[in-house]
C-alpha cells in the first residue's frame, strides 16, 4: 500500500529537474507511505519519463522495494495497493518459466505484463492504481482497479502529462490553482462529492475504476481502454436459495481468507451492523489466536450504537477498542480531515472514519471493513424506495402529488438533526418521480437539480449534471440490478471508496473490504432480485447465510450508519465560521452563489427554523475549501 507519482515531459530534461519535480509530489503524500519512497527517471531527446512512489510497507517488508524492473530493465512498475490472488498468479507464471526476485505482489503484476501485456490487468484481484513504463514500446500505461478503491488523478499542463494518486500532489507542481469546473462544481451540490472522471478543477480528471490509459511516450497521445473481465462463472438461472446461501458464505469465507495476508498486525473495524459483523466473524473462525475489532461511539445517544459492536465482540471473543468521539475530539481534527480530501467532499461520516482509523492505527497497520456489503447484496433504504417510487407513481396521479407534497413538506420538516421518521418520508416525497429521475433524485443527497439552479449563479450552473452518468448506465432505470450499478459507478466510486482511502491513509492504515470482490459482485449480479431483498427485508440472502451464527433477529436490527450531528454543530461551535461563509463581501468576490437563496438556507438552520444540514454542511464544506484553495494564497 502506497502513493504514486509520474510525469511525462516532452522533449529532453535534466533528470535532476524531473527528479526534483517527483519529490516535491512525494513529500505531499508522504502520509499514503512513510516507510520506503523510491524515483525512476528516464530521459532522451523527444521525452523524460518519471516515476516515484511512497511505500507503506504490508507484504513483502525486506524485498519490495520500488520502483521495479523487467530482468532486462526495459519495463518499470510503480504500484499502490494489494492483490490478494497474487500468490495463485505467481503459480500460474512459474509454470510458464518466470522467475521470481522478491515475495511481492507488485512483481506478480510486472511479470504478468511481461506475458499478457494490458490482459493482465482483467487478472487482477485486487485493489490498485500502478504506472508500467514500457520502453520497447515507448508506451505507459497507468490502470485503476474494478470498483475504485485506490485513486489516481492526470492532468495534461503546458504539454505535460501529470499523474498521482492525490489531487494535492498534481497541484502542487502544476504552477497556480486551476479553475473550478463547471461540472464538478454542480456535482458536487448535488451528490456531495464528486465520482469520476470528474473533479472540482477544470483540467484535471480522475481515471475511472476498471479504466486503463494507454500514453504514447513520443506524441503524448492517449486512449483511456476499459478493462475487459473475464468472469468465467456462470451462475444457474435457477439456483435454489439455500444453493445460494451456501456459495455466498463460501465467498465471503474465501474473500476474508485472501484480503487477511499480510506481514504485519491485522484488525477490523467493528461498528455492529450486519457486514462489518459478518466480516469479524468470518476473521475470527480462520485464526487460533483473539483478533482486533475496532469501533467508535458518539456521546449524543441518538447516533450511538456501540453496544452492538460490543455484542458482537463478546460473541467472537475479540480484543476490542472503542473510541467515544466528542466535538472536542472533532475541533482538533475537523480541518485536517476534510482538507484532506483536495476538493469539496461533504460525507460527514469521514470524521469518526477518520477517528476511528487513526486510534486503529496504534494498535495494527491493516484493518478489513465492511464496505461495499450494501451495494453488493442490497443493503440500503433506498433500493426498496425505489420500489416504492414505481408503486406510488402508478397510483397517484402527478398533480395529486404535488398538491400532496405542498400540503405535507411544512409539516414533516424538522428542526433539530435526528434524522428520523419524518426526515425520511420527506426524503423520500420530495424525490418521488414520473420520469425514470426517482433514483438520480434519491441519490442527490444535498440538493435536487432545480435546487442547484437556485443556489448557483446562471453562469455558474449546468443543467442535468448527471447526464454523462445516464448515458453511460441507460435508461429505465427502475430494477434493485440498474441501482446497484448506479451506486458502483457513481456513489461508490466517488463517496464511500474516496471517505475510506483518504481518512485510513491520511494515519497510514491500509482499509481492506472483503465485499469488494469482483466474483461476488458478479454471483449476485446473476442472482434473482428477490434473493437480495425480499419484500423489504434487504439483505436477505447474506443475512439469512450467516444468521445461525448470531443471537436471533440480530441481523435483522436497523442501524443508522456513520451518522454525525454536523447540523447541532453547525449550529454551535461551528457557527461563526458558517457565519463568515455568508458575508456577503466575500459572495460577491466568489461569484458563484445567488446570495438571497443561500444566504436564506443558512440563516433559517441557523435560526433552528428548519433543519437544513445536508444543505448547509454541503456549502460549509465547499466554503472551507474554497477559502483554503484560493483565498489562502491571494
Amino acid at each position: 500500500m502506497c502513493g504514486i507519482n509520474g510525469v511525462l515531459f516532452q522533449g529532453k530534461h535534466e533528470p535532476e529537474a524531473i527528479g526534483k519535480v517527483l519529490s516535491k509530489m512525494n513529500m505531499e503524500i508522504i502520509h499514503r507511505g512513510p516507510d520506503q519512497d523510491g524515483f525512476f527517471v528516464k530521459d532522451d531527446d523527444q521525452y523524460a519519463v518519471g516515476f516515484a512512489m511512497r511505500r507503506l510497507s504490508i507484504i513483502d517488508l525486506s524485498t519490495g522495494k520500488q520502483p521495479m524492473f523487467s530482468e532486462d530493465g526495459n519495463i518499470c512498475i510503480v504500484f499502490n495497493g494489494e492483490i490478494y490472488n497474487y500468490l495463485k498468479l505467481k503459480d500460474l507464471l512459474q509454470k510458464k518459466g518466470a522467475k521470481f526476485y522478491t515475495t511481492s505482489d507488485t512483481e506478480v503484476i510486472l511479470r504478468l505484463y511481461e506475458n499478457f501485456g494490458s490482459k493482465a490487468f482483467a487478472m487482477l484481484d485486487g485493489m490498485f492504481a500502478f504506472s508500467i513504463y514500457d520502453s520497447n514500446l515507448n508506451k505507459i500505461l497507468i490502470a485503476r482497479d474494478y470498483f475504485g478503491e485506490k485513486p489516481l488523478y492526470y492532468t495534461k499542463n503546458n504539454g505535460n502529462l501529470i499523474w498521482g494518486s492525490e489531487l494535492k500532489s498534481i497541484i502542487s507542481v502544476i504552477g497556480q490553482k486551476p479553475e473550478i469546473s463547471k461540472q464538478g462544481l454542480n456535482l458536487y451540490f448535488q451528490l456531495t462529492y464528486i465520482p469520476a472522471p470528474y473533479t472540482i478543477y477544470s483540467d484535471i480528471n480522475k481515471l475511472e475504476a476498471n479504466h486503463y490509459m494507454e500514453i504514447n511516450c513520443n506524441d503524448q497521445s492517449y486512449n483511456i481502454v476499459e478493462i475487459e473481465q473475464n468472469f468465467k462463472k456462470e451462475v444457474d438461472p435457477n439456483i435454489s436459495f439455500e444453493k445460494a446461501k451456501e456459495l455466498t458464505h463460501t465467498l465471503i469465507n474465501n474473500s476474508v481468507s485472501s484480503r487477511s495476508i499480510a506481514d504485519v498486525p491485522l484488525g477490523t473495524f467493528l461498528s455492529g451492523g450486519v457486514d462489518s459483523s459478518i466480516v469479524s466473524l468470518a476473521l475470527s473462525k480462520q485464526t487460533n489466536t483473539k483478533i482486533d475489532t475496532f469501533s467508535v461511539g458518539f456521546e449524543k445517544k441518538s447516533f450511538d450504537e456501540s453496544d452492538k459492536a460490543r455484542t458482537v465482540a463478546k460473541l467472537i471473543n475479540s480484543n476490542h477498542h472503542e473510541f467515544i468521539v466528542s466535538v472536542d475530539d472533532l475541533k482538533s481534527n475537523i480541518d485536517d480531515i476534510l482538507l484532506n480530501f483536495d476538493e469539496p467532499f461533504a460525507d460527514s461520516s469521514s470524521l469518526p472514519t477518520y477517528l476511528v482509523a487513526h486510534k486503529t492505527r496504534q494498535h495494527v497497520k491493516v484493518a478489513l471493513t465492511g464496505d461495499g456489503g450494501d451495494e453488493v447484496f442490497g443493503g440500503y433504504n433506498k433500493y426498496y424506495m425505489g420500489k416504492l417510487n414505481a408503486k406510488y407513481a402508478s397510483i397517484i396521479p402527478r398533480g395529486a402529488h404535488a398538491t400532496l407534497k405542498s400540503l405535507l413538506n411544512p409539516v414533516l420538516s424538522t428542526k433539530d438533526d435526528k434524522r428520523g421518521k419524518r426526515f425520511k418520508v420527506k426524503k423520500l416525497l420530495n424525490a418521488i418521480n414520473y420520469e425514470d429521475e426517482f433514483y438520480y433524485n434519491i441519490i442527490s443527497l444535498a440538493y435536487q437539480n432545480s435546487e442547484v439552479a437556485a443556489i448557483l449563479k446562471k453562469e455558474a450552473y449546468l443543467n442535468d449534471s448527471l447526464q454523462y452518468f445516464k448515458n453511460k448506465i441507460g435508461k429505465n432505470n427502475n430494477t434493485l440490478t440498474d441501482f446497484r450499478n448506479i451506486d458502483k459507478i457513481i456513489s461508490l466510486e466517488g463517496d464511500m471508496l474516496v471517505k475510506v482511502d483518504r481518512t485510513s491513509m491520511l494515519t497510514s492504515l491500509e482499509s481492506r473490504a472483503p465485499f469488494l470482490n469482483k466474483e461476488i459482485w458478479n454471483f449476485t449480479s446473476q442472482l434473482p432480485e428477490d434473493y437480495l431483498m425480499k419484500g423489504w427485508n434487504k439483505k436477505y440472502l447474506l443475512k439469512d447465510s450467516f444468521k445461525q451464527y448470531f443471537p436471533d433477529q440480530f441481523l435483522d436490527k436497523s442501524k443508522k450508519g456513520f451518522g454525525v450531528p454536523v447540523g447541532d454543530w453547525l449550529r454551535g461551535y461551528l457557527s461563526e465560521e458558517l457565519r463568515s461563509y455568508i458575508e456577503k463581501e466575500f459572495l460577491i468576490k466568489q461569484d458563484l452563489f445567488n446570495i438571497e437563496e443561500i444566504t436564506e438556507i443558512v440563516e433559517k438552520h441557523l435560526s433552528g427554523k428548519e433543519d437544513n444540514t445536508f444543505k448547509v454542511w454541503t456549502f460549509f464544506c465547499f466554503q472551507k475549501w474554497y477559502k483554503q484553495t484560493y483565498e489562502a494564497i491571494s
